[in-house]
């Protein structure tokens, strides 16, 4: 008798045991942490960018369409309207949760580029346009990098994951086309110097 009973005692630890590590699997872990911080100057200045971008890479992507002599050229203006159309509406709809005013025509500099392109057709409006889309997009994208990197908003963060691929995708696009000069591009920013404890660190690893 005293043998069955224990052998039921260990049969009930055991269900036990196995009943609390099921509990632990399936109840969930601790939230992830989460930041509703109000958007600063420089989360607004992405919105507020994105947008812009929209206002000309649209008209500009529709434009091509008609003037380009490039088939490529054409079918990169398309991808540019149909991908901005979307990242619009999302970019309004974010402005709109917090709080944040946005543009209603491009930037200065995007209507001098509109302007040029206008007055071109053929393989010398393909050019152009590869060139001043790509510098474009070359500008944008280290902003939105620099944002989706500090800021305190998950909102925005989320928002900037999406438009940097948005952006690189566009970049990639230009390239394809074969015309884009990139001796005309800005040069990248020199390498801040090692601080001297990781350079000394270095010289020791490589004696």
């Amino acid at each position: 008798m005293r043998r069955l009973l224990t052998g039921e005692v260990l049969l009930l630890s055991g269900f036990l045991v196995a009943a609390a590590v099921t509990v632990l699997l399936v109840l969930p872990g601790p939230p992830a942490a989460t930041s509703t911080a109000a958007p600063t100057t420089s989360d607004q200045d992405l919105l507020i960018k994105v947008r812009q971008a929209g206002l000309w890479e649209i008209p500009t992507g529709q434009q091509a369409q008609q003037r380009a002599l490039s088939r490529r050229v054409k079918d990169v203006g398309r991808h540019l309207v149909e991908d901005h159309l979307k990242l619009d509406k999302e970019v309004i709809a974010v402005a709109s949760r917090l709080g944040v005013v946005l543009p209603s025509q491009p930037s200065a500099d995007q209507q001098r580029w509109m302007a040029q392109l206008s007055t071109k057709s053929g393989a010398a409006y393909d050019r152009d346009f590869a060139n001043l889309l790509r510098a474009a997009h070359g500008k944008v994208f280290s902003v939105i990098a620099l944002v989706r990197a500090g800021t305190r908003n998950d909102e925005i963060r989320r928002f900037a994951q999406k438009s940097n691929a948005f952006v690189l995708k566009h970049m990639t696009l230009l390239e394809s086309t074969g015309l884009v000069d990139y001796d005309a591009l800005p040069e990248p920013p020199t390498p801040s110097p090692a601080p001297a404890a990781l350079a000394a660190d270095s010289r020791r690893d490589n004696q």
